[in-house]
């Protein structure tokens, strides 16, 4: 398979938080983000869920977890950065190597619109690209079915 990222790719974090911020978005859940979190948190995770998440229905109409967002579209843990950083969920930990935004050259570019780290920064292998998205695929969201 040829893939347009077969020289790695460019990124470094900005920090500027667009991909927290002012746009509404689905912040998808996987089974150990729903251990790890509600545990940094001080929580059970039944609790967590009822005041931080909500059901969502993906793109195959599967109703799935995701973070609530605040008013103003900000991620519920956005507070002047990241309130839960070194706890953050696999969506987070991926960005931007999600398989749509590495999908082709354009959504690449595209992304980097609203990303100012794309194309900046460390240069990531193919390798370490396919790691993060296997990692996605080892950790599937969470859908009504997994929760328990």
């Amino acid at each position: 398979m040829n893939v347009f990222f077969s020289s790695g790719l460019k990124f470094s974090c900005q920090r500027c938080s667009a991909c927290c911020r002012h746009e509404s978005g689905f912040v998808y859940l996987s089974k150990k983000d729903l251990e790890k979190i509600p545990a940094v948190l001080g929580m059970e995770k039944e609790s967590f869920i009822m005041a931080y998440c909500r059901w969502v229905e993906d793109w195959q109409g599967e109703d799935v977890l995701s973070l609530k967002e605040k008013q103003n579209k900000d991620c519920i843990f956005w507070d002047s950065g990241c309130t839960i950083y070194n706890a953050r969920h696999l969506q987070c930990v991926t960005f931007p190597f999600w398989e749509y935004i590495v999908s082709s050259a354009k959504t690449w570019e595209d992304t980097g619109k609203s990303c100012p780290g794309i194309n900046l920064g460390k240069l990531y292998s193919k390798k370490e690209i396919g790691s993060f998205l296997d990692m996605r695929n080892m950790e599937p969201i969470i859908n009504r079915q997994g929760v328990s």
